[in-house]
Formats: C-alpha cells, structure tokens, sequence
C-alpha cells in the first residue's frame, strides 16, 4: 500500500499541520505502508505536473493550515491542477482523507472544502481531521490529541485496505451531469501553447524583441562587472604605492571572494599588480574582501590585520611588515 502526503502550508517551523502529518507518517509507517510527502511550496513552479504523482498512489492525504482564510493558494492550485490535468480514473479509485489545522479560524470550512474537491473530481474521501491550535507545543504534549492523530491513521489505513464503499453524493452526481473539463487531452505545456497570446503572432514577435532586449542588457551588465572584478583592488594599490629604494618582494593575497589569486610584485620604483599565479613568492597571505577593504580604506593596516588573526600569513615576515610602508593609506 502506498499513500501520499500532499502539504499545501508554507512550511513555517510552528506550523501545526506539519506536526499532524509527521505523526501520521509514523503510523503509517508502522503499518508498513509506503509514504511519500509532497510540500508544495517546493513544487511551486511544477504544480501543474503534480498530479501526474497519484498514479501509483493508494490513498491521498490532503493537508493544509488556515491561516487567515480558507485553504491557501498551493492547496487551491494543487486541486485545480487535479481538475485540468489530473488522469481522472484514477481519482475514482483513490481514497483522499482531509487534514486542516487552523491558528484562526474556518479548519471545518477548509475541512469540507476539500472533501468537496475531491468528491467532484470523482475521488472516494475518507473522514477527515480538524482542529484549531492556539499554542503548538501545549497541543504536542497532550497525550489525548496524539491519541486522535493515531486513530486517524488507522481508519486511512483500514479504509483503504478493506476498499470501504460510501453512498453517493449530490457533487458527484453535479460531476457527471454537468461540470466537463476540456475535451482535448492536453499536457500543461501544450494547453499553454493553445493559449490566445501565443496564438497571437503579434504578441509573440513582442515578447521575444523583449526577451533580447533584456539578454543583452544583462550580458553588458554581466560584462562590466567582470571587467571591475578584474581590476578590484589593482588601483587603490597603484595609487597608494610609495617606492622603498631598491626594495623588492613578491605577495600573493588569497582574498576568499577571488576566484584567483592577487599578485603583487614590488622590484624598486617598479610596481606590478595582477590577479593569477605566481611560484616565486615571499608572502602568502589570506583574507576576506571586508578586511581587505578595510585596509584600502585606512581603517586597518596589514600588520593589525595579521595580529588580530583577521589575516593569516605565512612566508618573510620582515618583509610582510614592509606591506605598510610600501603602501600607505590614510
């Protein structure tokens, strides 16, 4: 037997639904059922595919939270997903129990709205669970209330399994004579295709000059960053340079933003700055771009950098003292 969880909450940490299912879980779990939860809100940019989930599913588990009113919009585009593009003989044959905890009100409307879409949608529902919960963790140590969730466990699971039959209902006799959904078999991507704006020449001529409009607008913006990435660093450095006779040291500044290291070579009045590599060096040191920043700003020097332990170092110390007459910030 298998059974999905399909949580159509925002996935709040003192969300109570959250707690419920997880209790079910473990029930069920025990029974030796198979159990796969889907949190919507992690599908939300492939609801519409959602349904194609219930294939292989015995019975359902809808749950949600009223928060403010009614049963929240992943819930409502889950079932409406179900509606459009849902196999519907399989619904038929699918047991669905309902789960609304409310931290306001309208659990037992948000209870009765589901069953209602599920039976429309031709499913077979189970007797569902409600409650409403002003304080979470009071509501977890009641032994009484884990007593419930259990109990509610085991009628999903003994209704399923015993193929328990209901009488029939007003929605389903609504679903039949009246509600029809499109004729034509259609997956999302092709129902979106048939729309009226692509359709619409026009309308797609437009959107794809926009589409490149805004591909080349960010290619240049992409492309200017790159190009202050390259030189970060390499101008505040030239311009603060002040020659120490015939001094002369190789640095190599690992800056953890960097993809690849600073270079600093220092050969007199000479000064050449890159980001690369460099085998031939007398100073390794590494540092985040906040204190590197620091430093260029004259709010810090290397060598309080490197006593503070805000920068490592390893290689000629004498010469890493250096770093600040050789550069001077003020």
């Amino acid at each position: 037997m298998k059974v999905n969880i399909y949580y159509g909450g925002r996935g709040l940490l003192d969300d109570p639904t959250l707690y419920v299912i997880g209790k079910m879980e473990e029930v069920l779990k025990e029974l030796r059922v198979s159990v796969e939860r889907y949190n919507i809100y992690e599908h939300k940019n492939s609801i519409s595919t959602l349904p194609q989930t219930l294939k292989d599913a015995d019975g359902i588990i809808l749950a949600t939270t009223v928060e403010w009113l009614g049963i929240g919009g992943y819930m409502q585009q889950f079932l409406d997903s179900c509606w459009l593009y849902g196999d519907k003989e399989k619904i038929k044959t699918t047991y669905m129990q309902p789960i609304v905890m409310s931290t306001t009100y309208g659990e037992r409307e948000g209870e009765l709205t589901l069953s209602n879409a599920w039976e429309i949608l031709g499913g077979l529902p189970c007797s569902g669970m409600c409650g409403y919960v002003d304080d979470l963790v009071s509501f977890e140590m009641n032994h009484d209330y884990s007593l419930i969730i259990e109990k509610k466990a085991e009628n999903l699971y003994r209704t399923i399994s015993q193929k328990q039959k209901s009488l029939p209902t007003s929605n389903q006799a609504v679903t039949r004579t009246i509600l029809r959904t499109q004729q034509m078999d259609l997956t999302p991507q092709e129902s979106e295709q048939l729309s009226q704006y692509v359709a619409d020449d026009s309308y797609v001529k437009k959107q794809k000059e926009d589409i490149e409009e805004l591909a080349s607008m960010f290619k240049d913006k992409l492309s200017v960053q790159q190009n202050d990435t390259q030189t970060e660093y390499i101008t505040e450095l030239e311009s603060h340079f002040v020659p120490q006779g015939d001094f002369t040291a190789n640095y190599l500044f690992i800056i953890e933003e960097k993809k690849k290291p600073l270079v600093v070579e220092v050969a007199g009045e000479e000064l050449n700055c890159y980001y690369g590599q460099q085998e031939n060096v007398d100073v390794y040191a590494k540092l985040t771009g906040e204190v590197m920043n620091n430093i260029l700003a004259g709010r810090m020097t290397f060598q309080r950098a490197f006593m503070t332990g805000e920068m490592t170092a390893k290689g000629n110390f004498k010469t890493l003292r250096t770093l600040d007459q050789i550069f001077i910030f003020e």
